[in-house]
């Protein structure tokens, strides 16, 4: 964004949005609270319409704290910082960041804290290579022409790469157009058909790493999930063969009582379609380990014990009263059990 212009109108433009474009990550700290508090503010405040101005806030701070320390020097002194247009350009880069978010499958809460409620665009990947790829020549072609213009002795006035980072941004609005059409189709041809003869309640497509025509399906029918791969060219969902078939398990005290710990209700308020299953532990008076996942990462290994714990998953440890031990992590020696907050 500063390429494309922004860094024509005023000193540290560059600096300001690259900084804020990070700064709704530094929810990262709630980390020192333990795993299940950082997963529960993950993109929460600092992802909100109500957090990016106090995001953009610190980081002009910021930055004009190190401009003072360096004694206010600037590359071009007929372009000095203007510190109001900065902030704006800090909202916006925050903005950024809550709407590349948005894209992928695992979504933001815009409007914490006056709602919680979770909104994703499913449209691509968390890790998405076209955008990289795109970003990366925006940054690198410039880069290679002004070693051509230095080489045949051409002189470069004001900042360069104008035309190649506005073609890159352009790109990737492209790219989600294109995306959003085949998550469409998607969408569109899990609903269309019946499940073991039996409607969907309702039905997801979610993007694969790389492949933009095929997509993992995820339907709930009033008494099982159906996960099947989708291709959005045709549109088609495979063969009835292919299908995987989870059943809803049965409710219990022991599922219940899981869903009523802190992490049960927080996992449960962020995921689109969670299961929960319970393993009760040996010997039994150990208690039970219960298991919540949502279908929209069933390909991530997963271990009631916690043994290959998938990132999206969690794990909670209930003794024989129903009573909430801890939340069960795998550290790499074995399964930990971790007090909830408010336990320790």
């Amino acid at each position: 964004m500063g390429r494309a212009g922004l860094n024509r109108k005023t000193a540290l433009a560059t600096l300001t949005l690259t900084l804020a474009a990070e700064a709704p990550d530094l929810d990262i700290i709630g980390g020192l609270r333990g795993p299940a508090f950082a997963f529960a503010h993950h993109r929460g405040f600092t992802h909100s319409f109500v957090g990016v101005p106090l995001d953009a806030l610190v980081v002009v701070g910021f930055v004009y704290l190190l401009w003072r320390i360096r004694g206010r020097k600037i590359k071009d002194p007929n372009l000095p910082p203007r510190w109001g247009l900065l902030y704006l350009y800090a909202c916006l880069a925050g903005l950024s960041h809550i709407l590349l978010d948005f894209t992928n499958n695992y979504g933001v809460r815009p409007f914490w804290p006056f709602s919680g409620k979770w909104y994703s665009w499913d449209i691509v990947f968390i890790v998405e290579p076209v955008i990289l790829g795109f970003l990366i020549l925006g940054l690198v072609v410039p880069l290679f022409l002004g070693m051509i213009d230095k080489e045949i002795g051409l002189r470069q006035h004001g900042p360069r790469g104008r035309v190649a980072a506005t073609l890159a941004l352009v790109g990737i609005v492209l790219l989600w157009g294109l995306r959003d059409y085949e998550h469409r189709r998607a969408v569109n041809a899990l609903e269309a058909r019946s499940y073991n003869g039996i409607d969907p309640l309702r039905a997801s497509a979610y993007p694969k790493w790389i492949d933009p025509f095929h997509w993992y399906g995820v339907v709930e029918t009033p008494a099982f999930f159906a996960l099947a791969s989708v291709n959005s060219l045709a549109p088609e969902v495979d063969p009835e063969g292919s299908l995987e078939i989870r059943y809803k398990p049965e409710e219990t005290p022991v599922t219940l009582a899981a869903k009523n710990s802190y992490v049960g209700r927080v996992f449960l308020d962020w995921a689109q379609y969670p299961i929960t299953e319970a393993e009760e532990l040996q010997p039994p008076e150990q208690g039970f380990i219960v298991l919540f996942q949502d279908l929209r990462y069933a390909g991530i290994p997963r271990s009631l014990k916690g043994r290959s714990r998938g990132g999206l998953s969690r794990a909670v440890e209930i003794d024989q009263n129903l009573h909430v031990v801890g939340d069960v992590y795998d550290t790499g020696k074995g399964p930990t059990v971790v007090p909830e907050p408010g336990q320790r």
